[in-house]
C-alpha cells in the first residue's frame, strides 16, 4: 500500500514539474553584439546597440546571401545606462539579451569626463553580460566604428574581438582587457586600469587596435603609445610573442636586426630601507633571429656580440617607459600592488602619498637573452650571399 502511494506522489510531481512557467520566445528578443557609448550635446548617454540579424538558414544559403548585412545598430539616449537600454524596445519592438555581447567601446571624452564605474555599473551588475567581454577606447564617435564591415568574421562584434586578441598576442602593441579585468585593476590598491585603444581612419575605413588609455580615479588620465606597450608587457609578465628591433649604430638608424621573442618572463623584487624603495626587473628573453642586415652570427664571439646589444636596447627601453611613468606619476606597472601584497603595513603608511613615493623610487633593470637559433639559414644577412 505505501509503495502505491509512493507511486502516486512521485507522478503527481511529474506532473508539476512539466510545462513552461515562464516561457520565452526567441523572436522576443534581441542579440547584441557590441555596444559604444558617446556624449550628447545635453550631457546625455548616447548608446549605440549593435545586434546580430538572423538570417533564417545556414551560412551559405539563398537566405542568407539575400538578407545582406548580418547585424544592425540601434541609438538610444538617457542619463543612466539601464533607461536608454530600455529604451531600445521604443525603436526595435524586441527586448535587448546582452549573453552574447562581444565587446564595449567607449568614447574617449566619454571616459576624460565622466567616471568609468556609471558606466560599467549595469554590465558589472546585472547577471546576463559575460565578464569575458572586451572594452576598449576610441577615437572619436563611437558609434562610427559599429558602421564599419567585418573583414573576415561574420559580425564585426566578433572582428573587433579578434583583432584586440591578434594584436595584443602577435604584435604586443594593444592590452587584453575584459570586464573581469577591469573590474579587478579599478578595485585593486594602486586602482589604475588600461584599455586598449582602437583607431577608425577615415580614408579608408580600416580599423587598428594599438595604444592603450590609462584609467585613474574612474577617469582617464592618459595614455601610453604603441611603441612602448612591448615593454609594459614584459615587466608584467603580459607578454605572448613579438619581435625586438636592435638598431645597428650611428649612420644606420633606419637599419635593424630583429629577434622573433618566443617567451619573456619577468622577476620583480622590492627592497624597502626604512622610506626608501628600490625595484629590480629581472627580465629573460628567448628568441630566434627574424632579420639580419648589420649583424653575423658565425662564431660564439658574435653570437656574445648580439646578444649584448638586444641586453643594452631593450634595458634602455624599460628605463624609457619606467621615467616617463614616473614623470607621470602612474604606477601602470603595479608594483604598489606587490608591496601591498608582501608588506601590508608599509603599504597601509605609503598608500595615501603613493604618487609621490612611486615618482622618488629607483629602479634597476638586468636583462639576460637567449638566442636559439639564426632560422632556416646561416647567422649572415641575406644580402651578403654571393654566387661562387
Amino acid at each position: 500500500m505505501r509503495t502505491i502511494k509512493s507511486i502516486a506522489i512521485i507522478l503527481l510531481c511529474l506532473f508539476l514539474l512539466t510545462g513552461c512557467w515562464d516561457k520565452a520566445e526567441l523572436v522576443e528578443f534581441g542579440y547584441v553584439q557590441a555596444v559604444a557609448f558617446d556624449k550628447t550635446k545635453t550631457g546625455k548617454l548616447k548608446l549605440t546597440t549593435l545586434f546580430f540579424k538572423p538570417t533564417g538558414g545556414s551560412e551559405g544559403s539563398e537566405a542568407g546571401k539575400q538578407s545582406g548585412s548580418r547585424s544592425f545598430t540601434i541609438q538610444s539616449e538617457a542619463h543612466t545606462v539601464f533607461e536608454a537600454i530600455r529604451d531600445i524596445s521604443l525603436h526595435f519592438g524586441r527586448k535587448a539579451k546582452w549573453d552574447h555581447m562581444r565587446v564595449i567601446l567607449i568614447n574617449e571624452k566619454v571616459l576624460q569626463q565622466r567616471d568609468i564605474g556609471d558606466i560599467m555599473d549595469f554590465f558589472a551588475r546585472d547577471h546576463e553580460p559575460r565578464g569575458t567581454a572586451l572594452v576598449l577606447a576610441t577615437k572619436g564617435e563611437a558609434a562610427d566604428y559599429l558602421k564599419v564591415k567585418p573583414i573576415i568574421e561574420s559580425t564585426l562584434g566578433e572582428q573587433l574581438r579578434s583583432m584586440e586578441i591578434a594584436a595584443t598576442r602577435y604584435s604586443a602593441k594593444s592590452i587584453h582587457s575584459s570586464l573581469l579585468d577591469l573590474s579587478i585593476q579599478l578595485h585593486s590598491e594602486v586602482g589604475i586600469a588600461l584599455l586598449p585603444y582602437i583607431q577608425l581612419s577615415k580614408k579608408t575605413e580600416e580599423l587598428s587596435v594599438s595604444g592603450i588609455s590609462i584609467i585613474k580615479g574612474g577617469k582617464q588620465v592618459s595614455s601610453l603609445s604603441p611603441t612602448k606597450i612591448q615593454q609594459l608587457l614584459m615587466l608584467t609578465n603580459q607578454y605572448k610573442e613579438g619581435n625586438i628591433e636592435i638598431p645597428c649604430g650611428k649612420g644606420n638608424k633606419n637599419v635593424k636586426d630583429g629577434l622573433e621573442v618566443l617567451s619573456a618572463k619577468t622577476k620583480v623584487v622590492t627592497f624597502i630601507q626604512k622610506d626608501s624603495l628600490t625595484v629590480k626587473f629581472n627580465t629573460k628573453i628567448t628568441g630566434t633571429v627574424s632579420e639580419m642586415h648589420c649583424s653575423s652570427i658565425v662564431n660564439r664571439e658574435d653570437e656574445s656580440a648580439f646578444k649584448e646589444r638586444i641586453r643594452k636596447a631593450v634595458e634602455q627601453e624599460f628605463l624609457d617607459l619606467i621615467d616617463e611613468l614616473q614623470t607621470k606619476r602612474l604606477d601602470v606597472i603595479g608594483i604598489g600592488n606587490k608591496i601591498f601584497a608582501k608588506h601590508p603595513a608599509v603599504w597601509k603608511r605609503w598608500r595615501e602619498n603613493w604618487d609621490e613615493r612611486f615618482d622618488l623610487a629607483t629602479f634597476e633593470s638586468h636583462v639576460e637573452i637567449q638566442v636559439l637559433h639564426t632560422g632556416v639559414t646561416v647567422g649572415k644577412p641575406y644580402s651578403e650571399y654571393k654566387e661562387k
